[in-house]
């Protein structure tokens, strides 16, 4: 374990300007100070684990509700995890096969445990039994997808080399919460099972995780993703539930918070995520996960909720609000969502952001309420620790309506987005950044506009991950590209990925009249294309209610093609020359977006997308019954400098 702090504690070395060694939790809480301060294993009780705890902490309906999910579970056989399925990745790309399936297991076996520990009657144990033993026999807790790491490669796990993933992580949580919930019930069905429950965790987490030259998410001098809250959160659920020995349990936990510090020390000040709104509750919200662990094994003695750091970065889901389940979906982040109203509450108690509770409250009201309404109740999803908080949160949230308003005008600087919104309906969001961000697509200067709650020009998003997505392959996805973006395709050539194709000279300009965002997108592009500038200013004008995209341009010479692409589901309208009229099917008698543009200067057309590989199925979930296409503008004879608008308006 030593050697796993000294890893961790390394100074940071040719850092980027992005990493900020600020250390928030190791700077202000010494492994000594985190001893003196952790709650004795055997104290901690941070989840009810008796029928009558249960009781007093959840009304009977709830509580019948989790039974019920039990009930269903334990009648359902223990899906299977051959080897021919783990292989499916490397032999058809396929990973959602095995990851079904893998995660259902973890999904039943905390159906089962909440179903016991609520009830103590007994019925479950044997299930539970079945579904500890099964997972501990699994040859990896991860996923086929995950196995790059491990010395033999892709393929087939390798038990002699033991790697951490997200999942694996999320494994070991599962399991402590077991242990934790049911542990001395199991232990009169055998005294082998607790003994099993930590020594495999011990082996696939706790030992392989001091590795941390093996993993990205454990690298001081990087900007970090997801995967470091996500897993660090995990490890302390895991750490502080079912580590026997005191001073092992507290070492660790000190270094899981250092592990956390490297994820904050990436983040900018403004706590902006480079990931989107949906990687959020699996960036963000793990750091929250992390933090409310801390705060109750500690009694409260570790505590840094009231950092603006903190404070900003829980702020950034709400900011990034566009209408109803719709979010700003740059990247790899999904268009639409439904957010995490019990969690997102429970930041706002804790960090006293009363626009944080407020929206969560509306979250849960408009997206979780319905599901408690039906003959059975999950918490189905990842974060398990979360997910029993959140049960417990419900009765604090009350039966009160509650509305939320978006947030009128929003910038990021470390990220570069902009966000801002019109008093009839119109709102628009747009990036600056470079082409090596985490989940990266390549979309400097990309902007989406949405009016009345509505998408009218979008961000496709991403489809389904297959081995392909984060692979050498990865760009030649149609929706990685800049020409499937609300960009400019420049003689023939679009964006490449990396760390030097950015947008430099970003601007952003509030008013009361509006917002604008101004950038020189000319060094995302290749030197081939023959870019010297390209000044584009993406701006909301409130008074005219619209959204002008205006760009300035210096080539080397005349270009042989010059394009810009927009991207919609809408209905398309381009009859009449210099206008094109967007519309939403089954809402056609809504007031139209229109975009007006120089019909001297450019030739429309429009491009459905075929949604015809492996890769391309989730669009189907994320635009339903939608078709996205491609509004294709090319310039009719372009020079070798100019200016250029478009111009959204409503009708």
């Amino acid at each position: 374990m030593k050697h796993l702090l000294s890893l961790l504690l390394l100074c940071t070395l040719g850092a980027s300007a992005q990493v900020v060694p600020r250390n928030v939790l190791v700077s202000r809480y010494s492994a000594e100070a985190v001893r003196s301060a952790l709650v004795p294993r055997t104290a901690w009780t941070p989840y009810p684990r008796t029928p009558d705890a249960w009781q007093k902490a959840l009304p009977d309906s709830l509580r019948l509700k989790l039974v019920r999910a039990g009930e269903e579970t334990a009648a359902q056989p223990i899906p299977a995890l051959p080897a021919t399925l783990i292989l499916e990745f490397v032999r058809t790309a396929n990973r959602s096969h095995y990851e079904g399936v893998s995660f259902a297991r973890r999904h039943q076996l905390m159906d089962l445990v909440l179903a016991e520990s609520v009830e103590g009657k007994g019925r479950f144990i044997d299930p539970i039994v079945n579904y500890v033993w099964a997972i501990c026999e699994e040859s990896f807790w991860g996923i086929p997808a995950h196995l790059s790491v491990q010395k033999t490669g892709s393929g087939l796990p390798n038990v002699e080399d033991r790697i951490v993933d997200l999942f694996a992580a999320e494994t070991g949580a599962v399991l402590a919460l077991t242990d934790y919930l049911l542990g001395d019930r199991l232990a009169k069905v055998s005294p082998l099972i607790r003994p099993r429950i930590y020594h495999e965790t011990n082996e696939r987490i706790f030992k392989p995780i001091a590795q941390t030259n093996r993993y990205v998410w454990l690298k001081r001098d990087a900007k970090v993703n997801n995967w470091n809250p996500w897993i660090m959160a995990n490890w302390l659920t895991a750490t502080l539930l079912l580590e026997p020995d005191e001073q092992r349990r507290s070492q660790m936990t000190f270094a899981a918070m250092d592990g956390l510090d490297i994820y904050l020390n990436g983040l900018g000040e403004d706590g902006g995520c480079d990931e989107g709104p949906s990687y959020w509750f699996a960036a963000g919200a793990c750091v929250f996960d992390a933090l409310d662990l801390l705060h109750s094994a500690s009694n409260g003695k570790i505590d840094v909720y009231r950092l603006p750091l903190i404070r900003n970065m829980a702020s950034y889901v709400y900011k990034m609000h566009i209408d109803g389940g719709y979010f700003v979906d740059f990247a790899d982040a999904d268009p639409t969502l439904k957010p995490d109203g019990l969690m997102l509450y429970r930041f706002g108690e804790q960090i006293a952001d009363d626009t944080l509770k407020r929206f969560g409250q509306w979250a849960y009201q408009t997206f979780t309420q319905p599901e408690l309404k039906g003959n059975a109740f999950r918490q189905r999803g990842f974060h398990r620790q979360r997910q029993v908080q959140n049960l417990l949160a419900i009765p604090r949230l009350g039966t009160a309506r509650t509305s939320f308003t978006g947030v009128r005008d929003v910038w990021f600087p470390d990220v570069q987005v902009m966000t801002a919104r019109s008093d009839k309906g119109l709102y628009v969001a747009t990036h600056a950044g470079h082409n090596n961000e985490s989940h990266n697509h390549n979309d400097v200067g990309d902007f989406i506009l949405y009016a009345d709650g509505r998408p009218v020009i979008i961000d496709a998003g991403r489809g389904t991950y297959t081995a392909k997505t984060f692979s050498s392959k990865r760009y030649s996805l149609w929706w990685t590209q800049s020409a499937y973006h609300n960009l400019p395709t420049i003689n023939g050539l679009g964006q490449p990925a990396g760390r030097k194709y950015e947008a430099q000279a970003v601007r952003y300009t509030p008013s009361a009249r509006g917002a604008s965002l101004s950038m020189d997108i000319a060094k995302a592009y290749p030197a081939d294309a023959g870019v010297q500038k390209w000044l584009r200013t993406v701006a909301l004008d409130r008074k005219n209610e619209t959204v002008s995209v205006a760009d300035e341009y210096v080539l080397t010479t005349a270009p042989r093609s010059l394009q810009q692409s927009f991207m919609t589901t809408c209905l398309v309208d381009t009859a009449t020359p210099g206008r094109v009229v967007f519309r939403w099917s089954g809402a056609e008698k809504m007031q139209p977006v229109v975009l007006y543009y120089d019909a001297k200067r450019w030739q429309v057309a429009i491009e459905p997308i075929a949604l015809t590989e492996p890769d391309d199925e989730g669009f189907k979930s994320k635009w339903p019954n939608q078709t996205i296409q491609r509004v294709l503008f090319t310039g009719l004879d372009p020079a070798a400098s100019g200016k250029v608008q478009f111009r959204f308006t409503r009708q």
